[in-house]
Formats: C-alpha cells, structure tokens, sequence
C-alpha cells in the first residue's frame, strides 16, 4: 500500500458543500468539523470530496458532531460515498466521544462523502426544465429568495369549476435532499401519459408542487435555514419578504388558489422509519380532518412496505411551535388534510439495505406510489 499521507486534498467549493479542514496531514487521521448554517446555530449536513487516497485507508474525525442540531442522528447512521455523483453508498461509521468518524478505502482517487445523496441545484433546474416539456404542466415564477435564485411552482393539470386542488412542497429544510428526490420519483408518474392512475386523478385534480422550498440554504450547503438563518418551517404564522420571503411567496398563492390537501416532505434524523406526522394535536382540528389523515396512512401503507405506521412524533412534537409548522398552519387555515411526509437519513430498518441504505432510488419509489392513497382521499 502506497504512503500518502500527505498528499490527500479534500474540498468542498461546490454545490451544497459544507466541511471545515482542520488537519488534513495524515490521510489515518484527518480532522474536520461541519460549518453551520449562516445566522444560525444550526448543523449537520456535510458534503465534501477527497482526492489522492486511492488504496489508502481514510479514517475521518467529523469533531463537532456532539453538537449539531440532532445528536440522536449520529447512532447507527452511516455516512454516503460517490465516486460519479451518481450512485451513493454507504461507509463504515460510527459515532464515539461526540465525533463521527469515517473509515473508508477509496477504490479511485476521486471521491465524495455526504449526510445523504445530494440533490443538486443544477438537477432541480433540469427536473424543472424536463416537467415543462408536458403539455399538462404550468411554470409560475412566484419571485425570488434573498440569495436571487428563482421560487419555481409547477402547475400540473387544468383548473376546472369543483376539482381539487392538492399541493406538495419539498426542502423546506434544505439539508433533507430525500425530499426532492420523492417529487422526482412523484412528477415522473404524474407526468406519465401511459399512467392510468395519473390520467385519472388529473380529471379531478390539480396538482400544485415546489420541488424546493429552499434554494439558497440547498446551495449554501444548510441543513435546516435559509441564507437569513430563518428555519422555513417555523415562519409560516408570520413569513417576511425580509426573513422568509420562500414562505411568504407560497403561502401567498396557497391563498390564491386554494389548498384541499397538503403533502410537506420533509428527512428525519433520528427515526430509521418512513412516516406521516399529521395534525394530531392541532386545537382546531375536526375529528373528520384526522380521520382522513389516518386513512391516508393506512392506504400508503397497503401500498408500499415502505411506509409504516408504527413509529413517529408524538402529538405535541412541536410545542408552543406547533402553528407556526406548514403543515399545521396551511391545515388550520384551508380546514383540510395536511400531512408531513418524513424519510429517514439512516437505514429503513424494517427493509434494511447494506450497501445503500435508505437512497434517492428508494425515495423516488416512495414518491411514485403517493398517487394511490392519494386517489383514496379523493374517492372517499
């Protein structure tokens, strides 16, 4: 095995990259710390590349794990690989005396560790660009983030006197990126002319998706807040074109539009499950509210095993916060189903999966089987 030590490179001056080089000098004990979130306290997600370690063992000391935002994250997580950027896997890693620490021997020279499968700002925009293709799909510019990237609604069917109207949004918090691979996985059945289900759905329904709610903090490398530091899910109460502007633009046209159902996709740190957080706990919820919210989950289930309904938050996970959720906010105000969609950072642990544990492929999957509980909702 070739010595090279000291001539291991690490960057993270791209897209979503987010690492501090502490010391670098040898490649079996190489010392990083994440950066946090601009105006903020919190992190966690980390993106960044190595080079010249091929054949090498590569032992990684993440230093100031034990104080990012969620700490119960780090147990049995493992972190993700890349040699192409295109498919992740997962490496050794373990989490002792408040540091992560990854061991890995690369396989080529090039290589990229990640908190999950990143989803670029460039692929946002090409998943853009390929939806506007279809015929049945409407591109609103809503205006701009503080960092000038552009807030895109997609509009997928026609508007009609008695349809519905069902809205997903995704990246609120930036750093969970298994939530725009779901609306990918989502859009691409959606947009499926040979899809029954699809075709069906868009007599009666038409969807309003944010494939990101988050731009700036995604390519900032955030793991919760926009460039101001504002955690976007905690601002709908009282969003600001100053502090919010994402939250206020959307909610805007929410107000325009309409809401009949709500799906907020979201990663969680902590629960190694897919679930739903609903309005359990909500004040002003109806009983016929959180009984359709509960059929919604038994019909994803029935579905796909990859969805469970056995673990999640508590009812009053949020607290005083609680209405200042989307979620919550958009169900109090449109009196209407509106659900959290979580997936996990670590491994599905019903479904575990060695080499790539929970992964954008498995995400997009989940995303590609929403349209069945959803055509339940409608139907009932």
């Amino acid at each position: 095995m070739l010595d090279m030590n000291s001539s291991v490179r690490i960057s993270a001056s791209f897209d979503a990259g987010n690492i501090i080089i502490q010391d670098a000098s040898d490649s079996r004990d190489i010392q990083l710390a994440i950066r946090n979130d601009n105006n903020s306290d919190f992190f966690q997600w980390f993106h960044y590349r190595v080079q010249g370690a091929a054949g090498n063992v590569l032992r990684m000391r993440l230093t100031n794990a034990g104080k990012a935002a969620y700490v119960d994250g780090w147990p049995d997580y493992q972190a993700v690989a890349s040699y192409d950027r295109q498919f992740w896997f997962r490496v050794p890693t373990c989490y002792e005396n408040g540091e992560l620490i990854i061991e890995h021997e690369p396989e080529q020279n090039s290589v990229y560790y990640a908190y999950f499968a990143p989803y670029s700002y460039e692929r946002h925009l090409d998943l853009i660009g390929w939806a506007q293709q279809s015929e049945l799909v409407e591109l609103f510019d809503l205006g701009q983030t503080l960092d000038g990237h552009d807030m895109t609604l997609l509009r997928v069917g026609t508007p009609g006197e008695g349809k519905k109207n069902v809205w997903m949004t995704a990246r609120q918090h930036p750093g969970e990126t298994m939530a725009e691979w779901y609306v990918e996985g989502f859009l691409n059945v959606l947009l499926d002319s040979d899809d029954a289900q699809a075709k069906e759905l868009l007599r009666e329904v038409v969807f309003w998706v944010v494939p990101n709610m988050n731009p700036d903090g995604s390519v900032r490398g955030h793991l919760r807040t926009n460039a101001a530091g504002a955690n976007l899910n905690r601002e709908w109460a009282t969003p600001s074109m100053e502090r919010s502007p994402e939250v206020l633009l959307v909610r805007e046209k929410m107000k325009e539009v309409g809401v009949d159902l709500l799906l907020d996709i979201h990663g969680d740190e902590a629960l190694p499950v897919n679930f739903i957080a609903g309005q359990e706990g909500v004040p002003t919820v109806s009983a016929e509210v959180l009984a359709a919210e509960t059929q919604f989950q038994r019909d994803y289930m029935a579905v796909n095993p990859d969805f469970q309904m056995e673990r999640g938050y508590e009812p009053d996970q949020f607290g005083d916060e609680a209405m200042t959720v989307g979620a919550n906010w958009v169900g109090d105000y449109f009196k209407c189903p509106s659900m959290t969609i979580e997936m996990p950072f670590k491994d599905y642990d019903l479904r575990p999966d060695a080499v790539q544990g929970w992964s954008p492929e498995r995400s997009v999957k989940l995303g590609e089987t929403v349209l069945f509980p959803i055509a339940r909702w409608l139907n009932s």
